[in-house]
């Protein structure tokens, strides 16, 4: 791990230990710079964006319970990152299991705005499409810099396990790979 990423880690692990001591703004602290990269671990399991936000809650919401019960501050990270996990894999179960066989799902919306919905609908997913053809490593990088204004780049790094100054130029890389699919698409590029 990098000096930045152990300098992350420690600053961190000083939060979760002055949460512990009562400081509510330290665990603002902490909810604000983890929240990006639990919104990429519950998405990179495949939860949609209602799903996601319920799993991101619930894992925050399991911190608490447990903040006293984190052995090491310092693994605070990894913690987060694998109670995201086995909530977005809870989530996914009991979705197998609630969704009804027959829906009207599929009936037209009469609205006048409808068409401009599925027109949006419709550019989403060529994106996401494509965005599922790139390599794994390029999906997940993108799914973790599209989170956020400005992605924190060791975080970047310690989350998916990359050099620091390569996570610039593999996103450029993956997002070239990206437009030159997307323009490539005759579906996209239609006016």
């Amino acid at each position: 791990m990098t000096s930045t990423g152990t300098e992350r880690q420690a600053h961190l692990a000083g939060l979760l230990e002055r949460a512990r001591a009562g400081e509510a703004g330290a665990l603002d602290g902490i909810v604000r710079e983890l929240t990006p990269l639990l919104w990429h671990v519950t998405r990179a399991q495949g939860l949609d964006t209602a799903d996601a936000a319920d799993a991101v809650q619930t894992t925050w919401l399991e911190l608490l319970r447990a903040l006293h019960e984190i052995r090491s501050p310092h693994a605070l990270t990894a913690w987060l990152v694998t109670a995201a996990k086995r909530e977005s894999w809870r989530v996914q179960r009991q979705r197998r299991q609630t969704v009804p066989a027959d829906t009207d799902d599929d009936r037209p919306d009469p609205r006048p705005e409808a068409a401009e919905h599925l027109i949006a609908d419709e550019r989403r997913r060529i994106l996401w499409n494509h965005v599922q053809a790139l390599p794994a490593r390029c999906r997940e990088l993108l799914r973790v810099v599209a989170m956020v204004d400005r992605p924190d780049y060791s975080q970047v790094a310690a989350a998916l396990g990359m050099p620091h100054g390569s996570i610039g130029p593999t996103r450029g890389r993956c997002l070239t790979k990206l437009r030159d699919a997307l323009l490539a698409d005759p579906r996209w590029s239609k006016p």
